[in-house]
């Protein structure tokens, strides 16, 4: 078989493997789309300290959950709403859902009542969702198919959209970087995996380009981004801004699976976490001591796990039956 002949059936694989995806959460969200107990009066993304997470359950999966933050395992409220990933912070919510006719992607920016206040389409399969400190700052990343540089793999494209001043970016692959202080031009620019800084300016965020992954200091005043360091993954930012919880791959190589880690942004030391597993996921800070993150369990199942992000301590379930956790806490991140 010819180069060109290989390259054609590896694009038509991926695109048919994006179309199963695809079609696979359109059915998953079909499925939670039908009557449930639901005690959507009770469920606020107000400030406070309570968590929320998208349900696995059987009978509310996908729905938007919340759980009291001293007694994560009992006293679920379950709403109405269904998301294929979300996030919570400031009094905002973001919900990267299936559209009205359950065939293409929106974003929702919802507010306390879980009100959607703006809608946007998105062209791809939902991945990754988070919020800055103040609900200001909302990114997404999403799975796509297509791009002539990869060989018809998946890609990924990460958007942001200030919430008060409505600027919109599409994407980041658009910014200039650089790459060890030097200017880094390449087609195959990826970005997932946004996290904000508390002054709503600044975040970070990972970047592949020629087989290796970095992570990225974007600023929203310039449009630009640059390199910290390499082999960083679905950054999270701590409340206090000085430490990031990631993922990286086991001797580089994803197929190994992945290390849950903290970085010291200050003096760059990483101290790997309790967790031995395979974490592939975007984790959250529940706390200024305490990350999470979701496992899964199962076909369609998963639980939130926690760990102590000084790397002492033993995993422990934080919420059964939920991914995509957030810990509403309160706006002020010297208070959590």
């Amino acid at each position: 078989m010819s180069r060109r002949g290989a390259r054609v059936i590896a694009g038509a694989a991926a695109v048919v493997a994006l179309a199963v995806l695809a079609t696979l959460s359109i059915a998953r969200a079909r499925y939670s789309a039908a009557p449930v107990r639901s005690s959507a009066g009770s469920v606020s993304l107000a400030p406070g300290p309570r968590l929320v997470a998208r349900s696995t359950a059987p009978g509310s999966d996908g729905r938007l959950v919340s759980v009291p933050a001293g007694a994560p395992t009992g006293g679920r409220a379950v709403s109405s709403l269904s998301c294929a990933r979300l996030y919570a912070a400031g009094g905002t919510g973001l919900c990267l859902r299936l559209d009205r006719g359950l065939t293409t992607y929106q974003l929702a920016v919802l507010d306390t009542r879980l009100r959607t206040v703006r809608e946007i389409p998105l062209v791809g399969v939902p991945n990754r969702a988070r919020l800055s400190p103040s609900g200001r700052m909302a990114a997404w990343t999403v799975f796509v198919t297509g791009d002539s540089y990869n060989g018809g793999r998946f890609s990924t494209r990460a958007g942001i959209l200030d919430t008060r001043t409505q600027e919109l970016v599409p994407t980041l692959e658009d910014w200039p970087v650089t790459v060890a202080g030097r200017p880094h031009r390449a087609a195959d620019h990826n970005f997932w995996g946004v996290t904000f800084a508390p002054d709503d300016r600044h975040f970070y965020a990972t970047m592949s380009t020629g087989g290796h992954r970095y992570l990225v200091s974007g600023d929203m005043a310039t449009h630009r981004m640059r390199t910290v360091r390499d082999n960083v993954e679905c950054p999270s930012l701590s409340p206090d801004g000085t430490r990031i919880a990631f993922k990286s791959a086991r001797h580089g190589d994803p197929a190994r699976g992945w290390r849950l880690s903290v970085l010291d942004l200050a003096t760059h030391r990483v101290t790997p976490l309790a967790e031995t597993r395979s974490v592939d996921d975007q984790a959250t800070w529940t706390d200024l001591g305490t990350v999470a993150y979701a496992l899964p369990r199962g076909r369609g199942r998963a639980d939130v796990w926690a760990v102590p992000a000084d790397g002492t301590g033993t995993p422990h379930v934080l919420i059964p039956d939920a991914e995509s956790p957030a810990a509403l806490g309160t706006t002020d991140p010297g208070a959590q």
